[in-house]
């Protein structure tokens, strides 16, 4: 197999799942860095009391700094939002552990995450981290004003390697008293939102991961919902519990189908390297559906289900 290129590299380091543990309990972090998340999310925020956040900061610094090796996963930190003062100080306070991500919710625009990489640009130099090695995703549908902002994080910064959405917060602000429906599907605001944010992720080259499944007690509807954004194309999904994460790491790992499929694409192409469009089984595939491929063949490869 041709050796792979920066699409197929960058589509390995995307994270299949994503799991929140508040930084105020150091048990809680322990036990999420051990559920087999890809990505470990040190909350500040919502999961943490006001009185709380403090020593939240402290112990997440403190967890970051115990745990220096990220190859089985890494840790991230959901900080307070950048507009207000408890964000800036949420930076300050764990840039010491240099986490391997920041999580940014209730955006406004991209020039929010514009704000938050100058911020960690100053951060990095003043503790000695390499320059731009502390990544971001936000959490882009939080806000009114976010809803009608997806297309602003182009080029906002090149941290933005990951795109999420959020249906709690923009609930409340509109002030509905519930997001889903009687069957548990979305309601037409939140489904545009995730609409909105895979469009987004797609526009600024950051790969879309999908909010969270809040009934941690239903693993067949968490199962369907990951299999059903996954094929509209969601690449990873974010989990409150860690019982979550195997249904998760499962739904968004290529089946063996997937990657027979995938290398039968693949080398139809390399057998063919002057066609644009190869035939197989009866169908056409062109140039799009070989990307696809190389991605699927690359994250089985990384995810060591694939030689």
């Amino acid at each position: 197999m041709p050796a792979l290129g920066a699409d197929e590299e960058e589509a390995g380091m995307i994270p299949r799942s994503l799991l929140f543990a508040p930084a105020d309990s150091e048990r809680k972090m322990e036990k999420a860095s051990a559920s087999g998340a890809d990505v470990v999310i040190l909350d500040l925020e919502d999961s943490v009391s006001a009185a709380q956040k403090p020593i939240a900061r402290e112990m997440a610094q403190a967890f970051l700094k115990a745990n220096p090796d990220r190859s089985k996963r890494q840790l991230w930190v959901r900080i307070n939002p950048i507009d207000t003062p408890m964000g800036l100080q949420d930076l300050a306070g764990v840039i010491g552990g240099a986490p391997d991500g920041i999580m940014l919710p209730k955006p406004d625009s991209g020039a929010d995450i514009t704000t938050l990489c100058h911020y960690l640009s100053a951060l990095e130099a003043a503790h000695g981290l390499p320059q731009g090695g502390i990544k971001i995703i936000p959490v882009a549908t939080e806000t009114a004003k976010a809803m009608f902002a997806l297309g602003t994080y182009v080029g906002a910064s090149p941290r933005m390697t990951l795109m999420t959405w959020g249906a709690e917060d923009i609930a409340a602000v509109v002030g509905a008293s519930a997001n889903r429906d009687a069957d548990g599907r979305y309601d037409p605001l939140y489904e545009l939102a995730r609409t909105l944010c895979l469009a987004g992720a797609a526009a600024a080259d950051a790969a879309p991961i999908d909010t969270v499944y809040v009934n941690f007690r239903n693993p067949a509807g968490l199962e369907e919902e990951c299999l059903r954004v996954r094929r509209a194309g969601f690449q990873g999904k974010i989990a409150i519990h860690p019982d979550q994460i195997p249904i998760i790491n499962a739904a968004f790992t290529p089946t063996e189908a997937e990657i027979a499929h995938a290398e039968k694409i693949i080398e139809a192409f390399d057998s063919n390297p002057a066609l644009g469009t190869v035939g197989i089984d009866g169908k056409m595939y062109d140039m799009p559906h070989l990307k696809l491929a190389r991605k699927v063949k690359a994250a089985a490869v990384r995810l060591g289900v694939s030689a």
